[in-house]
């Protein structure tokens, strides 16, 4: 049976606090939907009603083209683990590049990580939680260090060129820039 909430209570921050992974689901109209995980320590709790995670660059964009189009996220997380358990904040996310006003305050809260490009700020709107009795038991054996890795690796100039690639989404949506201003690469400017 599900439960639901106004605001993430002390028992919901400890159940997250535990995992090591998340799923995170947006849409916008006419567009597909996306569903991605994510791993490493990005997730934070800035209140019983606003939360974040740290973004690093990827395969794509899809995440910050529907939160500028629609603005609707719904995070998940489950408890691989005892007890059975399935949490999802419902919320309001906006990106927040490091050259947005919001950078400042909000950056502190996370540990930069390499390849980082901008931080998903929502406000969270409701709570459900339930039985996650479909769930298996699985334990973590370690995180994939290769995105971290190939970021820190990576030629700055090169993530320049490969930011630029996601100008939009798969489905044409418009994307806030994350390009990153690399003084003497080729082909960037300074934030305004």
């Amino acid at each position: 049976m599900a439960d639901f909430f106004d605001a993430l209570t002390e028992r919901h921050s400890a159940m997250i606090a535990q995992q090591p992974v998340f799923f995170v689901a947006t849409a916008a109209e006419g567009a597909r939907i996306n569903l991605s995980p994510k791993g490493y320590d990005c997730f934070r709790i800035l209140s019983p009603t606003r939360v974040g995670y740290l973004d690093l660059g990827g395969s794509g964009n899809e995440t910050n083209a529907h939160l500028m189009a629609d603005g609707r996220i719904t995070l998940m997380f489950c408890n691989f683990q005892q007890p059975a358990r399935v949490l999802r904040i419902y919320g309001k996310g906006q990106p927040v590049v490091p050259w947005d006003g919001e950078w400042e305050k909000l950056a502190p809260h996370f540990t930069l990580l390499p390849g980082t490009r901008q931080i998903f700020d929502i406000a969270v709107e409701g709570v459900m939680t339930s039985c996650g009795y479909g769930v298996p038991l699985m334990s973590l054996e370690r995180e994939r260090p290769t995105l971290l890795k190939s970021h820190a690796k990576a030629d700055p100039n090169i993530w320049a060129g490969k930011a630029r690639n996601h100008r939009q989404s798969i489905d044409g949506l418009p994307i806030k820039t994350t390009d990153r201003y690399i003084p003497g690469a080729p082909g960037t400017a300074p934030a305004d």
